[in-house]
């Protein structure tokens, strides 16, 4: 998933006014959990969506097959109550349980799985994370227009509570991969009420209109502020249900958001002001969180443009900036340099890396015509609004100038903006980052496919297509990781894209939030989580 990371959109005086001084959320009584979401969602539609703060909130109001197990490492029954596999793991079988509903009060049946899965294969969705569905036999020509029977692809319902794929191929993973919204289902009546189901932007996914099937219900969605949902009484497990709501707050300003926890307005945070990060270690540790993150924060770079269309000009902008120098003086959380792009987790490691090497750099800089970065166009680098991506962007500029003495301007655009401008290529250099959608290195290595939906990079190489589908087809642990790292080490060699550092999930939590398990991929069951009544006055304030 895409990470807007450092929070983004506005809150206005009017939602600070109206927020509770006392040490605690105003609704705090009922229970509500008050978020820092980060960006203004694009959207809540889970076949649209890729970024983080959307998951955050589409796993709040959908459910899929399985679900987050309450300890933060592998699954839970969700809408299925039981599968099996066949012995050859290419087929399985979802049993769905009779009690699941919808939020309207209907049933939420196979079919509407089918359905949900066809309309995210559909070619005119263009949906992003179809990819994510490409291990069912069929779902490829599906969505690409090759076949257009959905009934000739790998996806059946024998009966109303029962939910077969055929797979391609044996996908070890495919429980944890099943988690992922894009996996979801849809109730498509209420979609198609308000336009077709093909149709991005259609309005089923506003506060009135959405049908989910989760364990809470989209009660508000106030633009650029907050959206609040509150628990959902059809929901198949509703008393485990402990919140009685949650408020995801966006938040223009990282400073702004840790204000407003101080003073006990949200209960946790997106992150935090990197200078404040000594004084909550020194003043208040009870209050900061750093939990392992399996992500990547890194640079895209549009491969159609001259003078990034040259690897070697690529390269030399991979191989001249100090990575350890901006997590030791702008991070400061223990973050780990990144010089390749896939997280080392789950048995993998890479053979090949993008080491600084300033003499390599220069030497690829003159060969490539632009010695000293003499006759080189000014290079532009986008990033989406935020304190900490500015930072980080002057520094690698100031770095890139000094040492190889390019020209290079920066753009901030607001998120969807931004999203846009990456999406349609309209940028040279592009800040980036990916959080895993499930703990396989083929959650970061698919990204550069040719033609991939979060590619963004205009990078395609039929070799490294070829390893992807090679890889899928091997059934040996060890030999699959084989060819993650060959697949890596082509992305090495060719550089469409700058990694910087590995992440680690740096923020604020009030004690009285319970249950918030640290985890790989910092997903969890919202259902799971719990306040515990509001502190004396004061009590949840720090002492910064």
């Amino acid at each position: 998933m895409r990470l807007p990371s450092l929070v983004l959109v506005l809150v206005s005086v009017l939602l600070l006014a109206g927020c509770s001084r006392s040490g605690a959320p105003a609704a705090a009584a009922a229970k509500i959990l008050a978020y820092g979401n980060g960006a203004e969602p694009e959207d809540l539609d889970p076949h649209i969506v890729t970024g983080v703060s959307e998951n955050n909130i589409i796993t709040a109001l959908f459910e899929g097959l399985v679900n987050y197990h309450p300890s933060g490492e592998g699954i839970s029954p969700g809408v299925a109550e039981s599968w099996e596999t066949a012995p050859d793991g290419l087929t399985w079988t979802f049993h769905l349980r009779s009690t699941a509903r919808w939020s309207n009060g209907e049933p939420v049946t196979s079919r509407d799985f089918l359905r949900s899965y066809q309309r995210i294969l559909t070619p005119t969705m263009a949906a992003k994370y179809a990819r994510n569905l490409f291990h069912v036999v069929g779902a490829e020509d599906f969505n690409s227009g090759k076949i257009t029977d959905f009934a000739a692809t790998g996806f059946s319902a024998p009966d109303a509570h029962t939910l077969v794929l055929h797979l391609n191929h044996p996908v070890p993973y495919l429980l944890e991969l099943l988690k992922h919204y894009s996996w979801f289902p849809v109730h498509l009546p209420t979609i198609e009420k308000f336009g077709p189901a093909d149709r991005k932007g259609n309005a089923w996914t506003r506060a009135g209109n959405l049908v989910g099937n989760g364990p809470f219900q989209l009660e508000s969605w106030l633009p650029n502020q907050k959206i609040t949902v509150t628990r959902s009484p059809t929901y198949w497990n509703a008393p485990a249900v402990k919140l009685d709501g949650i408020a995801f707050y966006a938040i223009d300003s990282i400073d702004a958001e840790e204000r407003m926890f101080r003073g006990g307005q949200l209960d946790v945070t997106s992150t935090i002001p990197t200078s404040k990060i000594d004084e909550y270690r020194s003043k208040s540790p009870g209050l900061m969180r750093i939990d392992p993150y399996y992500g990547t924060y890194f640079y895209r770079l549009n491969t159609t443009r001259p003078p990034l269309n040259d690897a070697r000009v690529r390269r030399a902008l991979a191989l001249s900036f100090d990575r350890e120098a901006i997590i030791k003086t702008i991070l400061r959380a223990g973050q780990t340099a990144a010089y390749n792009i896939t997280p080392a987790y789950a048995g993998f490691t890479p053979d090949t890396e993008l080491k600084s090497d300033l003499i390599e750099a220069r030497r690829l800089l003159a060969e490539a015509g632009f010695p000293e970065g003499k006759g080189m166009r000014p290079i532009e680098l986008l990033y989406n609004t935020s304190e900490g991506h500015k930072q980080i962007a002057e520094a690698i500029q100031q770095m890139w100038r000094t040492n190889l003495g390019i020209d290079i301007s920066l753009r901030n655009e607001e998120w969807k903006v931004y999203l846009d401008s990456q999406h349609n290529l309209n940028f040279d250099i592009s800040r980036a980052a990916w959080i895993g959608d499930y703990p396989n290195p083929e959650t970061f290595l698919d990204l550069w496919i040719t033609d991939g939906g979060n590619n963004d990079t205009g990078y395609a190489n039929p070799a490294y297509d070829h390893l992807l589908a090679t890889a899928l087809a091997t059934a040996g642990a060890a030999e699959r990781l084989a060819v993650y790292r060959q697949m890596e080490n082509l992305i090495v060699r060719d550089v469409p894209v700058i990694p910087v550092y590995f992440y680690k999930r740096v923020f604020l939590i009030n004690p009285r939030v319970q249950n918030w398990v640290p985890n790989i991929l910092d997903n969890r069951g919202w259902q799971y989580i719990d306040i515990s009544p509001a502190p004396p006055d004061g009590a949840a304030k720090t002492k910064t």
